[in-house]
């Protein structure tokens, strides 16, 4: 093969890596640019911590939808919540799993991927679209993070959740 031929071959090979397709994304600032505040997060309430490593593995406590003013969403859907709002409630829970997470690694561009995600709605029981609830927090995480941030998933409907909440989501996560 001819040196010009090999030296383009391997100029295609780096062009086309994902360094140049999908390029280093700054997370703190794409949350920014999402209009997304992180925020200190309160001390746990119980006997618990909030995130257990291991490895390059963090597994996240569940965590519930505390909006900035630090107040929760409460209420059951299929009664006192729309799936819209239950939805929002997600979102506001994802961005509690992040704080926390920040408050863990320091650096959110450590995380090279989001692998399993624990959603639990407040529900009535005849309410049936527990998954459409936690598509609020799944959006939200491929919005974010792309290709990485598309997880394994549960969504379930609970007959309470502490507080009242309207969600509550746990959250293991890869990092680098």
């Amino acid at each position: 093969m001819k040196t010009s031929t090999m030296l383009f071959i391997a100029v295609l090979t780096v062009l086309s890596s994902s360094a140049f397709v999908n390029p280093p994304v700054d997370i703190e600032q794409k949350l920014q640019e999402m209009g997304v505040t992180l925020y200190e997060m309160p001390a746990p309430t119980a006997n618990y911590v909030r995130a257990v490593r291991s490895g390059n593995l963090i597994f996240l406590a569940g965590h519930g939808p505390m909006k900035p003013d630090g107040e929760n969403v409460t209420g059951k859907l299929g009664k006192d919540l729309s799936i819209e709002e239950g939805k929002e409630a997600a979102r506001y829970t994802a961005i509690a799993l992040l704080s926390s997470l920040k408050e863990e690694i320091g650096d959110l561009d450590q995380i090279s991927r989001i692998v399993k995600v624990h959603g639990m709605v407040n529900s009535t029981p005849d309410f049936t679209d527990h998954s459409q609830v936690i598509n609020g927090f799944s959006d939200f995480m491929v919005e974010l993070f792309g290709e990485s941030g598309k997880h394994a998933r549960a969504a379930v409907g609970m007959g309470s959740l502490p507080g009242n909440i309207a969600v509550e989501i746990e959250m293991v996560v890869e990092v680098k």
